[in-house]
C-alpha cells in the first residue's frame, strides 16, 4: 500500500501503531474474520479519492473496505482507541448492516416511521447499527466504546435532548450512572424512551431489520425538536455508513422494489410493541392482548401486504440514501428491470421444418483483412512450419447440409409505447406501460429475439433504438424515458422499418401499447401516404403479426377504426385499466404468437 507520509512523522507513526492493532480488532469478532487492512488516508486528496467526507472512519459495503483518515483521528483526539474504532468498523461488515441489501432494507423500514423526516433515515440507521455493534463490543469484547463517545461528545450540542437521549440508551445498556455519557436535563419521558430503546436493542439484536422501524419511531420526536442537527454535528466525525454504497463498480442491491411484509406495520413506537412492553404475555396483561397486538389505526401506515411495490421515486430515495449517485433515469431502468424479471417466461420461437448443419468443404487462403478467429491454425502449420500471416495461413470453407432436427427461430419484437401527456412519468410513479413493455422485451431477449423499442408522443416527438437490438439496458432506457406531449403515432417509423424488408428476413411481431390515441396510427404520413396503407404493408412484411393493446373505457368494437384494424389482421386487446397490462404482458410472452409445429402460424391474442 502506498504511504504518502514520510517515515517517522506523527501520521506515519499513527498508521504503524494502528496497523499493528488490526489483527486484534478482527479477533474481537472471531478468529476466522478476514478483511483487508484499512485504507489509510494521509491527505485531503486521498480522502476525496476514497469518498471519505465528514468522518474519520467509514465503510464501503461494495468492496468490503474500511477507510480511516489519520489526520481526522488526531483532530478528534481518538488515537488511543485503535482497537475500538477498527473493531466497530469491522462490525458494520460482519454484523450490521453486513451488506448493501440489508442496509437498504433497514433504511426502507425507517423511512416509513419518519414522516416529514425521511431524509434522516440514513442518519438514524447509522445510530441504530452503532448501538447494536457497540453494545456487543462493550459487553462481550471488553472494549471501551464509552470512552470513545466521551471523547467525541464535546461542546454545547452534547447537552441537546436528542444527544442526551441517545447517550442515555448507552448508559442503560451498560449499567452506567446517569450523566456519565448523557448530559443535560433528564426528564421522565426521556428516561422512559431510553429504557425502551435499550430493551429494543437487546430484543432485536438477532434480527435488526425488524427493529429498525421501531427505533426510528422512537427517535422521531427528538429529531423533530432539532431536525437532527445536534446528533449530526456530534457524529460528524463518525458517520461511517453515509457512503456505504459508494465507490466504483457498485452493484445495486436487489429486492428493494417490493414493500416487505411487516415493513409498514413495524413502523410503530416501541411502547406499542407487545414484544417490548410485555403486554402480550400470560397473566394480568393478557386481557389487553387484543387491544395491544396492533397499534391503533392512526398510528399505522397504510399498505405493506406482500406483493405491493414502491413507487420509482421512493425506490430512488432509498438507493440515494445508500450513497449511490444515480440519475432518475438510471434508477428507473433498474426499477423496471427488477420488476419485469419476476414475470420472466420463455418467449415463443418459430419452428421451421428442418435445420441446417455446417459441412466442411475444404481450405482457402486467409489474409490479414479477414477476422483472426477464422484462421485454421492446425492446417496452417501442417502446410508450412513457418507461419506467415496472409501467405501460409488458411481458413476452413464451410457449406451447409440439411439436419435432422427442427430449427428454432425466435420472432423479433417491434414495440411502440405511448408516452403522451396522459401517461405517467415512469421515473416518478409506476407506469404500467413501461413495466409491460419491459416484461415482454426481456422475455424476447432471453431466447435470442431482437427488440426495436420506440417511445412516442408525437409524429416528431419520439425516442427509439433505431433498429432491432439485443441490448437490454438500451431498450429499457427507451421504455423508461418520458415525453409527455400531444398524441400522434410516428407513422413514418413504421414505414421506414418495413418498406425495405425482404421475404427471408426474420419474422417480427408489432406490438403497440396505447389508448384510443392509437387511431392516429392510421393518419397519413408526412408524404401524404395513407396510414392504413402503411399499416397493412408493415403487417404483411413483418410476418409475425401485430397486436394493439389499448386501455379503453368500453368495448373496442364501438370504435370504427379499431374494428377496421381488426378486420385487416390486427389483434386488438382491450384492458380495463393500466394495471391489467401486467397480466397481459405475462400471457403475451407465453402464448400470443407461438408457432405451431408444422406451419408456424401464430395463435390468437390472449
Amino acid at each position: 500500500m502506498d504511504v504518502s507520509s514520510p517515515m517517522g512523522t506523527p501520521l506515519e507513526n499513527l498508521r504503524v501503531a494502528w496497523a499493528a492493532k488490526w489483527p486484534e480488532a478482527l479477533a474481537r469478532w472471531s478468529r476466522f474474520t478476514k478483511l483487508s487492512e484499512p485504507r489509510w488516508c494521509f491527505t485531503p486528496e486521498e480522502e476525496k479519492r476514497e469518498a471519505l467526507s465528514d468522518s474519520f472512519a467509514m465503510i464501503r459495503l461494495t468492496d468490503q473496505a474500511v477507510v480511516i483518515s489519520l489526520p481526522r483521528v488526531l483532530e478528534q483526539h481518538v488515537e488511543r482507541f485503535a482497537v475500538e474504532i477498527m473493531a466497530h468498523e469491522i462490525g458494520h461488515h460482519v454484523y450490521a448492516p453486513a451488506n448493501l441489501r440489508y442496509h437498504g432494507r433497514m433504511i426502507a423500514w425507517m423511512r416509513v416511521a419518519l414522516p416529514t423526516q425521511e431524509h434522516l433515515a440514513p442518519l438514524v440507521a447509522n445510530l441504530y447499527t452503532d448501538l447494536l455493534i457497540n453494545d456487543r463490543l462493550q459487553r462481550a469484547a471488553d472494549l471501551d466504546l464509552a470512552g470513545v463517545y466521551q471523547t467525541l461528545a464535546q461542546g454545547d450540542a452534547a447537552a441537546r435532548r436528542s444527544w442526551s437521549f441517545y447517550m442515555r440508551i448507552y448508559e442503560v445498556l451498560w449499567s452506567r450512572p446517569t450523566g456519565e455519557l448523557a448530559r443535560g436535563t433528564m426528564d421522565p419521558r426521556l428516561e422512559g424512551d431510553a429504557q425502551l430503546g435499550a430493551r429494543l436493542i437487546r430484543s432485536y439484536a438477532r434480527d435488526p431489520v425488524d427493529g429498525a422501524g421501531r427505533f426510528a419511531a422512537l427517535c422521531l420526536p427528538y429529531l423533530l425538536e432539532d431536525n437532527g442537527q445536534s446528533i449530526q454535528s456530534l457524529l460528524q466525525g463518525w458517520l461511517d455508513t453515509n457512503q456505504a454504497g459508494g465507490g466504483s463498480g457498485a452493484e445495486l442491491p436487489a429486492g428493494l422494489t417490493e414493500i416487505e411484509e411487516g415493513e409498514r406495520e413495524g413502523a410503530i413506537h416501541p411502547a406499542l410493541d407487545p414484544e417490548l412492553t410485555g403486554l402480550g404475555q400470560e397473566g394480568e396483561a393478557a386481557d389487553h392482548r387484543e387491544d395491544r397486538q396492533a397499534p391503533p389505526a392512526d398510528h399505522r401506515s397504510p399498505g405493506g401486504s406482500p406483493g405491493q411495490y414502491r413507487e420509482p421515486f421512493e425506490y430512488g430515495a432509498i438507493l440515494r440514501s445508500l450513497g449511490l449517485d444515480l440519475t432518475d433515469h438510471e434508477i428507473a431502468v433498474r426499477y423496471y428491470r427488477e420488476r419485469a424479471i419476476r414475470h420472466r417466461v420463455r418467449f415463443p420461437s418459430r419452428t421451421l421444418p428442418e435445420s441446417t448443419e455446417p459441412l466442411p468443404e475444404g481450405l482457402e487462403p486467409w489474409d490479414i483483412g479477414s477476422p483472426l478467429e477464422e484462421v485454421d491454425w492446425l492446417q496452417s502449420v501442417l502446410q508450412s512450419p513457418h507461419v506467415i500471416p496472409g501467405l501460409t495461413t488458411v481458413q476452413r470453407r464451410w457449406g451447409t447440409m440439411e439436419g435432422a432436427l427442427p430449427e428454432q427461430r425466435p420472432i423479433d419484437l417491434d414495440l411502440y409505447v405511448d408516452c403522451s401527456g396522459s401517461m405517467p412519468n415512469p421515473q416518478v410513479t409506476i407506469s404500467y406501460l413501461a413495466l409491460a413493455g419491459a416484461i415482454i422485451a426481456l422475455a424476447a431477449l432471453r431466447v435470442g429475439s431482437r427488440v426495436q423499442a420506440t417511445l412516442w408522443s408525437g409524429a416528431r416527438q419520439f425516442e427509439t433504438t433505431h433498429g432491432f437490438l439485443s441490448d437490454p439496458h438500451r431498450i429499457l432506457q427507451i421504455l423508461t424515458g418520458y415525453l409527455g406531449g400531444g398524441t400522434a403515432f410516428p407513422v413514418h417509423l413504421l414505414r421506414d422499418t418495413y418498406q425495405s424488408r425482404k421475404p427471408g428476413d426474420r419474422a417480427v411481431h408489432i406490438l403497440v401499447l396505447s389508448d384510443d390515441g392509437v387511431t392516429t396510427m392510421f393518419n397519413p404520413d408526412e408524404r401524404g401516404r395513407s396510414g392504413w396503407e402503411i399499416a397493412a404493408m408493415a403487417l404483411a412484411k413483418a410476418g409475425g403479426g401485430g397486436t394493439l393493446v389499448l386501455n379503453l373505457p368500453r368495448d373496442w368494437a364501438q370504435y370504427p377504426d379499431l374494428t377496421r384494424a381488426h378486420q385487416e389482421g390486427w389483434q386488438v386487446h382491450r384492458v380495463q385499466n393500466w394495471e391489467d397490462l401486467v397480466a397481459f404482458a405475462h400471457a403475451f410472452s407465453r402464448a400470443n404468437y407461438a408457432a405451431s409445429e408444422t406451419d408456424g402460424r401464430r395463435r390468437s391474442a390472449p
